[in-house]
Order: C-alpha cells, then sequence, then structure tokens
C-alpha cells in the first residue's frame, strides 16, 4: 500500500514539501522578534530540532483562536516553543514543558528567564514516559515533540490531562516523508517509521478523538479531544 511511485522531486532529509514551496512560505511570514528571532537562527546554525517557521506561524494562531492557557509540551530543546506558545497565549498563560536532556534544560531555563517568561513556563527535567503520570492538572492543548519513537506510549496518559475539547497537536508525524512511502524509508529509521504509522492509525481511529493531518513542516496531526458527554 505505501510502495507508491515518488513523483517530483523528494529530499528524504529535508521535509515533505518542495523546497521551493517551503522557500516561498518562510519568505512571505512576518519574522520573528527578539529572543525567538535569535533562538531561530541559533536553532539553524546549530541544528537544533525546533519547530519550522510556517508550523509556529500556525501554532500560534491555534492557540489564538482555541484560547488556550494552559498548555503542556512534550520536549522542550532550548525553549523556542515554550516561549513562543506563552506570547501567543498572553496574559494569565501557563506552560508546563518537558524535557530529558539534561543541556538543553540547562539551556532552555537560561532563555525563559532571558524572556523574562520564567513565571508562565515551568520546565521540568526527566523522561516524559515518567514525568506524565506524576502531573495532575489538566491541559487546554498538549504539543508532543518528544522521541518520535515513543509518541504512541504517551498518548494514552497525554489524552487524560487533556480537557474535553482541548488539542493534541502532534509533530513530525510524517517523518520526512517515509512515513508516506516505504521507498523513502531508510535502514536505520524503520522502527520510528513503523511506530509513526501505528500512532497515526491509532490517533485518526481513537474514539475520544478528531484528527486531521496537515504536509506542513515535517507533518502536524491536530487532534480535537471529543467533548463528555452530558450525565
Amino acid at each position: 500500500m505505501l510502495k507508491k511511485p515518488i513523483k517530483g522531486i523528494v529530499d528524504p532529509t529535508g521535509t515533505i514539501t518542495r523546497e521551493y514551496v517551503e522557500d516561498y512560505i518562510r519568505e512571505i511570514l512576518p519574522k520573528e522578534q527578539g529572543i525567538l528571532r535569535i533562538l531561530m537562527q541559533q536553532a539553524q546554525e546549530r541544528h537544533i530540532p525546533v519547530i519550522e517557521p510556517e508550523v509556529a506561524a500556525l501554532l500560534k494562531n491555534i492557540i489564538k483562536m482555541s484560547g488556550s492557557k494552559k498548555i503542556l509540551e512534550i520536549g522542550t530543546a532550548i525553549g523556542f516553543s515554550a516561549i513562543l506558545f506563552a506570547t501567543a497565549a498572553g496574559k494569565d498563560a501557563s506552560i508546563v514543558t518537558i524535557e530529558r536532556d539534561p543541556d538543553y534544560t540547562k539551556e532552555a531555563l537560561k532563555n525563559i528567564q532571558e524572556a523574562n517568561l520564567e513565571k508562565m513556563i515551568k520546565v521540568i527535567p526527566g523522561d516524559a514516559l515518567e514525568v506524565l503520570p506524576r502531573l495532575k492538572n489538566t491541559f487546554d492543548m498538549v504539543f508532543l515533540d518528544g522521541a518520535k519513537g515513543h509518541y504512541g506510549e504517551m498518548l494514552e496518559q497525554s489524552i487524560t490531562l487533556l480537557k474535553p475539547g482541548g488539542l493534541l497537536i502532534s509533530d513530525n508525524i510524517l517523518f520526512r516523508g517515509m512515513v508516506a512511502n516505504d521507498e523513502l524509508v531508510r535502514r536505520r529509521k524503520k522502527t520510528i517509521v513503523m511506530r509513526m504509522r501505528e500512532y497515526l492509525k491509532t490517533i485518526t481511529t481513537h474514539p475520544q478523538l478528531e484528527t486531521s493531518i496537515l504536509p506542513v513542516g515535517d507533518g502536524l496531526a491536530i487532534s480535537l479531544k471529543n467533548q463528555e458527554e452530558e450525565i
């Protein structure tokens, strides 16, 4: 089913859209300012995995349209997206972000402090699989951007922490196009691709979720948690 001829030019090391389309979108979108602009530049220079500019623009609009204030992020990196979420959510926002890499955690804390957002953003060091069961609050939005091979293991706990009517947003779900076509899959990525396909099948058929998949950035899934039936 997935061994289809590949049409057009495909770069398995890059993103899933044609390069000229990606370049045009990034050129026309307003550039981030202040610390977000600095962090984006640093991430590009140091090859740190942060969300793409077109994904950042989409997520800012989603947060503003949905009125999300309490946001959980799995995968902090250097704090770019957490800072983006806090600025988009505005006053009274509360961001909780989990990062397992000690160096990224330290750098994220420094960047968040520099942005004067330490009162709005809480960084929790550790493995998300161990941290998630300890969280007690519920969230308006959960952004899943951690270890790609473990999305499936984090799903049910993420849904539990999500308010009815809340959003689960999963990043990198097409994984450089490999998820969509076997011809692109490199041998050492087979396990991640297999698990991501299983994850997508689960979230698109899950009884508590309504899911859309967008070919933006490296693939983005937006899942709405159904409202609980009134008793």
